[in-house]
């Protein structure tokens, strides 16, 4: 199901994923599937010291959507309209050397 304003994408796994990196120092941070953006809400709002959100998805919906939700930190997301596949091509076209943590559901 493709998220949307009505029918928004409920995050799985969100207190696991919380509790993984909690006491963690996150400077970059990669998701490998975005989507409506509710896990990289959790992790921005649980991690301020995140620097670099970067965000992979290939449904152009789901990243406008994940772009109104993110909008608090625009300056500090990046929304990459790809594969995860493809991340390796996109980290060095950011000049990413290090990510910290990443996530994919």
């Amino acid at each position: 199901m493709t998220a949307s304003k009505d029918k928004p994408h409920l995050s799985v796994m969100a207190d696991e994923m919380l509790t993984y990196f909690e006491g963690v120092d996150l400077k970059v941070f990669v998701e490998g599937t975005l989507g409506a953006g509710g896990h990289a809400k959790l992790m921005l709002e649980a991690h301020p010291e995140i620097e670099t959100y970067i965000g992979f998805d290939q449904d152009p919906e789901a990243l406008a959507i994940a772009k109104e939700v993110l909008s608090p930190w625009k300056d500090k997301v990046h929304f990459i309209h790809a594969n995860f596949s493809e991340m390796d091509k996109h980290l060095h076209e950011l000049h990413i050397n290090k990510v910290n943590g990443f996530f994919l559901t």
